[in-house]
């Protein structure tokens, strides 16, 4: 069982989901052993290759996951780095299980629009201080695992953190032409060869996109990317563009992790044992230093 510390303001119980989660990984195993189409090995035209587990590490061998339609099966749950500034690198998985190998690598410093520089000087509120929703963008930085299902016509993003979910539609659907603005945005997925990639936008301007919080507007558009290094690592490519408040879209490159069989999604919920809320200690704005 990972051990998984507790932030400041939140609380976590452990309870399990593991049915679902348990066979998606069962299903992706046995693809490997029975599908006919093989990845190349980790480092392949891969950055951070370096930073991969241990000294003698070989990557894992063997088919991998495939999808009935031939399309690359991403299902299982995942570790990643946390991310607590989009524009600096790591190279710790987040979970707390003993699992090595998850990397960022970061932006490097933004440049600002005099509107977005503004803003970034000013009074800000902290919604997710709030336990209003963290927005997509947000709760893909955090430390939380992910869970991955997947069929032919949709991907689906399931968040230990807040236990919220996202789906995409990977039926060659494009966005909705009057998209209701939200805090995860609208999403449609299409394949360029064994990469997915998810294209995002109709936020609602609410979110930041990180802790360190780097703001957003609701121009913003978020492009990821999602291939297989090999069968236990996916190399996940973000890239931000919001030319309300950013003078030029900027990227984040990361290598998520596989956890071990057992290792499942836990019950998480902002509001548990958030004393700042309950007992009034939020002031209404701040300032970011």
């Amino acid at each position: 069982m990972r051990q998984v510390g507790r932030p400041i303001m939140t609380g976590m119980t452990a309870r399990r989901l593991g049915f679902v989660a348990a066979l998606a990984l069962f299903c992706a195993r046995a693809g490997w052993a029975q599908g006919e189409n093989t990845l190349g090995t980790l480092g392949a035209g891969v950055p951070n290759q370096s930073s991969v587990p241990g000294q003698g590490w070989a990557p894992p061998t063997g088919a991998a996951p495939r999808l009935a339609n031939g399309k690359p099966d991403f299902s299982g749950v995942w570790d990643r780095p946390r991310v607590v500034d989009i524009t600096r690198d790591s190279n710790e998985c987040g979970s707390g299980a003993p699992i090595r190998g998850c990397t960022q690598k970061g932006s490097g410093t933004l440049s600002y629009t005099p509107g977005g520089d503004q803003l970034n000087k000013g009074a800000r509120f902290d919604y997710a201080a709030r336990c209003l929703p963290w927005g997509y963008t947000r709760a893909m930085q955090t430390s939380y695992p992910v869970e991955f299902v997947q069929t032919t016509k949709r991907f689906v993003i399931l968040f230990e953190s807040n236990n919220v979910f996202h789906v995409v539609a990977t039926d060659g659907r494009d966005h909705p032409k009057d998209i209701e603005p939200s805090w995860m945005g609208s999403s449609v997925g299409r394949y360029e060869g064994d990469t997915l990639v998810i294209d995002t936008k109709g936020f609602n301007g609410k979110s930041w996109l990180d802790t360190a919080e780097h703001l957003s507007s609701d121009a913003l558009h978020v492009v990821e990317r999602i291939r297989f290094i090999d069968p236990d690592h996916l190399e996940y490519e973000v890239t931000f563009d919001d030319p309300k408040i950013y003078t030029k879209p900027f990227k984040n490159t990361r290598v998520f992790v596989r956890m071990r069989p057992g290792d499942e999604l836990m019950e998480w919920w902002c509001m548990e044992n958030n004393k700042d809320l309950l007992e009034g200690r939020l002031s209404e704005t701040h300032t970011n230093p």
